[in-house]
């Protein structure tokens, strides 16, 4: 199964999204996509498969979200990229795609509906919750 998550290092979920991948036995495609920002095609595509409206993929937490307005409903998705493609930081974390769908991973467990594998235990996330292993 192919599986790319696009991933801040930096987000407890965006690393317990990617631990819980590999607790399933797979390794993913990881995209840092701080490093290296999707396209502006590639985040309208991501948004699509999911879908949502572009706007329900900004994140607005710990991001210049605010302060560039785009809480404003009259923004089109061409004015929503532009500030995605210049604060890669408004794209919200973890999306996770595979064969079975696209999803915004909050909370981290939805990534296992998107996984052909269960977890091979259960899951602590950094938090201490707890996440029961799926047996197929």
């Amino acid at each position: 199964m192919t599986v790319t998550i696009y991933h801040n290092p930096a987000c407890g979920t965006s690393r317990n999204t990617l631990a819980m991948i590999r607790g399933a036995g797979l390794e993913p495609r990881v995209v840092e996509y701080l490093k290296t920002p999707p396209s502006r095609a590639e985040v309208l595509d991501l948004a699509q498969r999911m879908g949502v409206p572009l706007r329900d993929v900004l994140r607005r937490k710990g991001t210049p979200y605010d302060a560039l307005g785009l809480d404003d409903p009259a923004l089109t998705d061409e004015a929503l990229l532009d500030a995605i493609e210049t604060h890669p930081i408004l794209l919200n974390r973890p999306i996770v795609a595979t064969p079975k769908g696209v999803r915004l991973c909050r909370p981290s467990e939805l990534v296992l509906d998107l996984l052909d594998a269960p977890l091979a235990r259960n899951f602590e996330k950094e938090d201490g919750e707890q996440v029961p292993a799926r047996r197929p």
